[in-house]
């Protein structure tokens, strides 16, 4: 394997959490590499408006990610995107990372930070008509409903202000969630409340989704009462949550019931020289600030363990 396939550090994912690692370990001297099997930037360059990163009145996600790109770079960051991660051996000082067509990189320590995906509801149609009609990012297709009537599932952040920011296309919005209040900041709930193109539909359920060539659509449970009906729309957009993007970690770091890595107050996996940072943590929140956050202590104490390797194997000097 060429030297130069070595790192001191191998970050997996582009997202805010491990661009922010990269810009830190980079920044420390540390010679680091951020591999990931999508486009830089994760999530975050799905999301339309950010408007609460310290500092930054508002900045699209696309443009933030942009901007930590540039950083990492600047600092000395190699960053390769769209690759397909093979195998991982993350025991042992030395850490092998191979990827599909071959490649293999190894590095003191690696930081994990894959992320996540968004999550689906699994009811009849939904994948029959998924980029036809339903949509999991309101940044991405929203222009294509200027001027109809669609529909949000969900009851978090992202939905209420994926749904304020889809009025300044549709003309209706629909918000369906499942309970009777929502999981959300009040800043968000007000804002949606606030707005006279969506109205809301409270402990209902999508149960399904129907059309012909495209989406005409859905059928909603009532699920005080059981009693279903249909509702016309143009576009569904759903928004209840992600998936962490763990499933090649599995027998690799510990992971918890739903396939979130476990970490202590150090972002320190199960693994010695093992971190892990972001959305596929296990927490109660996911933020773009506690994703830099997570990215920023992984960095740090991947540099401090790294420094402690290369002082243990340091040769001493001839006399």
């Amino acid at each position: 394997m060429s030297a130069g396939n070595h790192y001191d550090a191998i970050v997996i994912g582009a997202g805010p959490a491990g661009l922010t690692a990269g810009i830190y370990l980079s920044r420390a001297r540390m010679r680091t590499l951020i591999l990931d099997e999508g486009i830089v930037g994760g999530q975050m360059v799905l999301t339309h408006e950010i408007a609460n990163y310290p500092g930054v009145e508002s900045i699209s996600g696309y443009q933030l990610s942009g901007i930590m790109k540039k950083q990492a770079r600047n600092f000395g960051c190699d960053i390769k995107a769209n690759i397909s991660i093979k195998d991982l051996e993350l025991t042992g000082t030395l850490k092998h990372i191979i990827l599909s067509d071959g490649t293999e990189y190894t590095a003191g320590a690696v930081i994990l930070s894959p992320g996540g995906r968004p999550r689906t509801l699994g009811v009849k149609g939904e994948d029959e008509f998924k980029g036809r009609g339903i949509s999991y990012c309101a940044t991405c297709d929203g222009d294509f409903f200027t001027g109809r009537e669609i529909i949000v599932v969900g009851g978090g952040n992202s939905a209420l202000e994926e749904a304020v920011s889809l009025t300044k296309y549709a003309s209706k919005v629909t918000v369906i969630h499942q309970f009777d209040h929502f999981q959300a900041f009040e800043h968000a709930i007000g804002e949606a409340r606030r707005n006279p193109k969506i109205s809301f539909v409270m402990e209902s359920a999508v149960t399904g989704f129907y059309g012909g060539e495209k989406l005409e659509g859905v059928e909603i449970t009532d699920l005080r009462t059981g009693g279903t009906r249909n509702l016309r729309t143009d576009g569904a957009f759903i928004f209840i949550g992600y998936v962490p993007n763990t499933e090649f970690l599995r027998g690799k770091v510990g992971l918890n019931q739903s396939g979130e890595i476990i970490v202590d107050a150090v972002m320190s996996t199960n693994i010695e020289g093992v971190y892990a940072a972001g959305d596929s943590n296990a927490k109660r929140y996911r933020q773009v600030t506690i994703a830099t956050g997570d990215g920023t202590i992984a960095a740090l104490a991947a540099t401090a363990y790294i420094n402690e390797l290369k002082i243990k194997h340091r040769q001493p000097a001839e006399t």
